[in-house]
């Protein structure tokens, strides 16, 4: 396989990966996540760091949004890691109040699968 046809596949896998990150994220799909997030997982949202373990039992829970929606992604391939930055829309559920977020998520090539290493969300509400 020559670079431009690795930098295309490895593209779709990290728009995939993006995909399945949020979805899971609205439907509490920590199986999921689990299948993904490297073992030395960091994630940081306002004032919360959590490690792997956290997060998907944070996961598990029922969120507190609906109607989570990706509004602008760009995926940036750098080696083997990939920094994938988006903007996201939900609506709050306890009082229905649409919020905007900002996301970046750190992903690493280990040993030849896409793994995220770490996220940081700017998330009103999260």
């Amino acid at each position: 396989m020559n670079d431009t046809e690795q930098f295309t596949e490895d593209l779709a896998i990290l728009e995939q990966l993006n995909l399945d990150y949020n979805h899971s994220d609205q439907a509490s799909d920590a199986k999921r996540f689990s299948e993904f997030l490297a073992e030395d997982f960091i994630v940081q949202t306002p004032g919360v760091t959590r490690n792997r373990e956290e997060y998907l039992e944070y996961i598990a829970k029922p969120r507190p949004f609906k109607d989570l929606a990706l509004r602008e992604v760009e995926i940036r391939i750098l080696g083997d890691v990939a920094l994938i930055h988006g903007r996201a829309a939900y609506t709050m559920i306890a009082d229905g109040v649409e919020q905007e977020a900002l996301y970046t998520d750190v992903y690493q090539k280990r040993e030849g699968a896409w793994v995220c290493v770490s996220a940081c969300a700017i998330a009103p509400g999260a």
